[in-house]
């Protein structure tokens, strides 16, 4: 086996203790501890996962390169919208659930944010002593888009529950961004690693690879989905642990763990840009489809037009979510996210890991210091703006 394709091989291996474990659960076989179970069935999402992103990777050779990006950002965070429907659809009938369904999705849009954007920044720096990542003039589309969902989730907190209206509503945003991103001009995809093996095959043997790993791996997380969801919340009562925050940030850490190898390759080799901008689309992805997957999931297992409601945690959850994507995408409505942007987005994420109790206050903190940065930026804020009211030939980004 080539060097290239080690990679692919191991990944696959680390899904067949998974599999294998939940047969002989299912059996009555085995009776290990739950947080085993857990660590064994996040192992097999990991390994699914990366093989999907590979997949995904060199798909881009087969479409558009802006509706690849968009699809890619998607297909890597598969395994985020599995466990977090496992939650939303065991939430019907055990009411707890809909807490764990937040509690992973607001997660997995936190760690992104304030761990992901500047860790590429972070990178960057290391390798080449630039302070700066920029994204290109036409990034401004998914800004905008990320933007539009960002105001409209502020509504769901003063709801009080996640409805099939928001379905609409989300879906509509990513359609309009979606349909938008396609008549971007294609560009060739930067593939490296195994994503690059697999792309340097003849066109019919790669379609086939990919459409293999990309199977393989969907059945994999299918088939663990639901065992790891319950054994996180198992573990957290066996040890002594929050099930909420378990939940919150274990899983999204397992399922969204190759996307953040892929881009931090990405940054590592110079692409800072593509980097930066797919961690932007992946957010876009989990902002709109994931958040209006819940209700949608919610409605059918309740086997009616139920909304999916929030208690007062979950409610100050979404609402420092939503705060700290606004601060997000006014830091980078000017096409750039620095040392000093990105290390405030990693300061106060790790502030609210420090101290969970200051979910509102910190949310204002967030509203507050994005209004500021609008303001203080406010020029090339408008020049981006009219930049994506031009089209796409309004002009390129300086690029990495």
């Amino acid at each position: 086996m080539g060097h290239s394709w080690r990679p692919v091989f191991i990944a696959f291996l680390t899904t067949l203790p998974g599999i294998v474990l939940e047969v002989l659960l299912r059996a009555g076989a085995v009776h290990p501890p739950h947080p085993l179970e857990a660590i064994v069935f996040g192992v097999a999402i990991v390994g699914a996962a990366f093989l999907l992103s590979w997949a995904a990777e060199v798909l881009q050779l087969d479409v558009s390169q802006g509706i690849a990006l968009a699809l890619l950002a998607l297909i890597a965070i598969l395994p985020e919208y599995v466990v977090d429907a496992t939650f939303a659809w065991k939430a019907a009938r055990e009411p707890e659930y809909a807490g764990f369904a937040v509690a992973n999705m607001t997660g997995a849009n936190r760690l992104l944010i304030g761990l992901f954007w500047p860790l590429v920044v972070a990178i960057v720096w290391f390798r080449t002593r630039k302070r700066v990542v920029t994204l290109e003039r036409v990034n401004g589309l998914e800004l905008v888009a990320l933007l539009a969902a960002t105001v409209y989730a502020f509504i769901i907190p003063i709801k009080g529950s996640l409805s099939l209206i928001d379905l609409v509503v989300l879906v509509a945003i990513f359609v309009i961004y979606v349909v938008q991103l396609a008549k971007l001009p294609a560009e060739e995809p930067h593939l490296v690693g195994p994503a690059r093996t697999i792309g340097a095959l003849p066109t019919r043997r790669r379609r086939q690879v990919v459409a293999a790993l990309g199977l393989a791996a969907a059945a994999v997380i299918f088939f663990v989905a639901e065992p790891f969801a319950e054994s996180l919340v198992a573990s957290g009562t066996a040890i002594g642990i929050d099930e909420f925050l378990l939940v919150q940030w274990l899983a999204p850490l397992a399922s969204e763990a190759p996307e953040a190898v892929i881009v931090c390759i990405f940054a590592w080799r110079g692409a800072a840009t593509t980097a930066l901008g797919a961690l932007v689309s992946s957010k876009i992805n989990q902002w709109t489809l994931l958040v209006a997957m819940l209700p949608l999931i919610f409605a059918i297992s309740s086997g009616g037009f139920n909304a999916l409601p929030l208690d007062g945690r979950q409610e100050d959850e979404i609402f420092l979510t939503a705060a700290q994507s606004l601060f997000a995408v006014a830091l980078l409505l000017d096409l750039r996210l620095g040392l000093f942007g990105a290390g405030a987005l990693f300061g106060l994420f790790v502030l609210q890991l420090a101290v969970p109790d200051i979910r509102t206050e910190l949310g204002m903190v967030y509203i507050v210091l994005a209004v500021i940065t609008v303001v203080i930026s406010r020029r090339d804020v408008l020049h981006t703006l009219g930049a994506v009211r031009a089209g796409p030939g309004a002009g390129a980004g300086a690029g990495d």
